[in-house]
């Protein structure tokens, strides 16, 4: 499907009924760290740099990128999830708080850590600061299964007054297929459209509305190599949608764009919107899912959704860091294209 005229007053139409939608975001609270310092010496100690640290911020990650995409977005969006009882966690209370995002579904749980991904970067006065390393702080798997119950609890009364529902499942405990199952019955009793981002745990989302993977985690489930092999891609889309019952799935591939399959249609491709050097890929995935779930919610179709995630994805990879596409922005961008 091209950007015609048409298509472009259609998104223009959808992107409009954003701030009337309420969409759940079911999933693992990440913090983001950024750590930049100035590049002083080489350590005596060993061959590495020695930074002066000049600035530290920590930015909604994760199922956290989709909520804060969602509220810059300008939906009303209802985070549920867990951080724990420390920095982090607190942090991205205080965001959202800030944002006038409710926090209610986020529970502090006692012992847990919040995931965190820390990126130290550096570089010499008014040079482009580059990532040296990332620390990972993980919380621990034990209890997850209680855990899941829990906000499964959060998210049942919700449902009544919500347009759409994200899971955005990074592995670290929030979400689980099984739990996500019972949610759908739901939502499907609701004609409610239950989006699906799993890093890890494609293959066990079943009966779901969608699924939005990038290309390597579709390879991973199959334990094939796709490459430039459009043809393996759209054989193995067709197996995943019959496989697990999916209305539709989003393959995204990088600079290739996007692969759009639906149950009854041949497999639609979307070339990149933009540029396809991007600046910083980090979260862009999140945002993709976000704008896809809420232009669901909208009342858009799969097509129409899957074009407007593109562009939003054209846009956030343009910028640096952890960031999101606001509903102006993409106005803009869908506009001039």
């Amino acid at each position: 499907m091209k950007l015609t005229s048409r298509v472009r007053s259609t998104l223009l139409s959808i992107i409009r009924q954003f701030p009337h939608q309420h969409v759940i975001v079911l999933g693992d609270m990440v913090a983001d760290e950024f750590v930049y310092g100035e590049i002083t010496r080489v350590s005596r100690e060993a061959p590495v740099l020695i930074l002066r640290q000049r600035e530290r911020k920590i930015l909604p990650g994760g199922g956290a990128n989709a909520v804060n995409n969602l509220a810059d977005l300008g939906a009303r969006v209802i985070p549920v999830g867990a951080v724990g009882a420390d920095d982090a966690g607190e942090a991205l209370l205080q965001y959202f708080k800030e944002k006038d995002v409710s926090t209610r579904g986020i529970l502090r749980v006692r012992g847990y850590i919040t995931p965190t991904k820390s990126r130290i970067l550096g570089g010499l006065t008014h040079w482009q600061r580059q990532q040296i390393v990332r620390v990972d702080r993980e919380p621990s798997p034990d209890g997850r299964q209680e855990l899941q119950a829990r906000l499964g609890k959060v998210v049942d009364p919700l449902l009544d007054r919500a347009q759409a529902m994200l899971v955005s499942d990074y592995g670290y405990g929030a979400a689980s297929a099984t739990e996500v199952q019972r949610l759908g019955l739901r939502a499907r009793r609701r004609r409610l459209p239950l989006i699906v981002d799993s890093r890890y745990d494609l293959a066990t989302y079943a009966q779901v509305t969608a699924v939005t993977p990038n290309e390597p985690e579709v390879e991973a489930v199959f334990g094939k190599p796709i490459g430039n092999n459009v043809e393996l891609l759209f054989e193995l889309g067709r197996e995943m949608l019959q496989r697990q019952s999916l209305q539709a799935l989003l393959v995204t591939r990088g600079r290739d764009g996007m692969v759009l399959f639906e149950a009854g249609r041949k497999p639609q491709v979307i070339p990149i919107f933009g540029s396809d050097q991007a600046v910083d890929v980090t979260g862009a995935g999140d945002t993709v899912g976000a704008v896809f779930t809420l232009a669901l919610a909208a009342g858009a179709s799969f097509a129409h959704a899957a074009l407007a995630a593109n562009c939003a994805g054209g846009l956030v990879v343009m910028k640096r860091g952890t960031a999101t596409v606001t509903a102006q922005e993409l106005k803009e961008a869908i506009r001039n294209a």
